[in-house]
């Protein structure tokens, strides 16, 4: 089994979560959930790959003849992109709202939201 895209997985995860800690914009913040959100997909496409294995179309193939790749996590990772893009575009729109409400995308001059 090959480390290499566990461990690029990883580092693009906590690459993201480095950024987001020591963001002072939210737009910045929203870019490194992002890159985050990168790293599953990297996570997901590593896991469910297979060495010297074929598409998972089975009309010219008989079953059990060949390796192919597991086909559920190609779906997983495809809805994980979907999924990623729809909640980018509904942050972006908040911080649009954030930014007209109150002049600024930082988050600690944003002294109406403390609790």
């Amino acid at each position: 089994m090959d480390v290499l895209p566990y461990l690029v997985a990883g580092w693009v995860f906590l690459t993201g979560c480095y950024g987001l800690a020591t963001s002072r914009n939210l737009i910045h913040a929203v870019g490194c959930l992002s890159v985050c959100q990168a790293g599953t997909y990297v996570l997901l496409l590593a896991v469910g790959y297979r060495h010297d294995a074929t598409a998972p179309v089975f009309s010219d193939l008989k079953p059990g003849s060949r390796a192919v790749v597991d086909p559920l996590v190609q779906a997983l990772t495809l809805t994980d992109v979907v999924v990623g893009a729809t909640v980018t575009a509904l942050l972006l729109a908040l911080v649009v709202q954030i930014s007209k409400r109150h002049g600024t995308v930082d988050p600690d001059e944003l002294s109406e939201l403390r609790g």
